[in-house]
């Protein structure tokens, strides 16, 4: 007979009699009880309570969801990137068409690592918001920015400062790291962006 403190609940019978009576049952659940009181109490002298937090060695399994659109960049060119993450971080990976994404590790940092890298592949730009992006590629109407893995936006050369700038190669270099505010994101994914406005807004915080 198993229970809690609160009361039974399960039990299991294996009768050889021709039946229980009213008091044999009775004297089987006091004496059941006392079992488990008893028991109880040595568990909750060693343990009072359940531990909030699991050990950061203990196996753990952790299931994120991300857009289904993103599982090629995770997966990347022939496994790359879904290779890289497990060779950085130990842990085990595994990616459904759905967008669910298993990361299985008993090293507690290495699945955050993992969750992170995985978090900033599948990010998703924000219009109006702020991103720190890298210049990919310059063009002679503007910049080319990379604000996650895979996915950049276009700097048009009316965004990049305040002050009118007549070549972008003045401004921005293939390299340099900016901070772009997100102005719009078109049916088709297309992302604009504007480092004139990210300067402005950081400016003033």
């Amino acid at each position: 007979m198993a229970g809690t403190s609160e009361g039974v609940t399960s039990l299991q019978m294996d009768i050889k009699i021709s039946g229980v009576n009213r008091d044999i049952m009775r004297q089987a659940l006091l004496q059941a009880k006392e079992g488990r009181m008893h028991i109880l109490g040595i568990m909750n002298s060693t343990l009072a309570s359940h531990k909030t937090n699991v050990s950061g060695h203990a196996p753990r399994i952790i299931t994120l969801k991300v857009r289904p659109e993103k599982i090629r960049e995770i997966i990347g060119p022939g496994g790359k990137v879904i290779r890289g993450i497990i060779e950085a971080t130990g842990v085990k990976m595994d990616v459904e068409d759905d967008g669910t994404v298993t990361i299985a590790s008993s090293d507690e940092e290495a699945s955050k690592k993992a969750i992170e890298m995985v978090q900033k592949i599948a990010a998703e730009a924000e219009v109006g918001k702020i991103y720190k992006g890298t210049v990919r590629k310059i063009v002679d109407f503007g910049a080319f920015v990379e604000i996650f893995p895979g996915t950049d936006g276009l700097v048009h050369i009316s965004q990049l400062a305040p002050e009118r700038v007549r070549r972008v190669q003045d401004v921005l270099k293939e390299g340099d790291e900016v901070m772009v505010k997100v102005l719009e994101i078109d049916r088709q994914g297309k992302i604009r962006l504007s480092r004139k406005e990210a300067l402005q807004e950081t400016s003033q915080s």
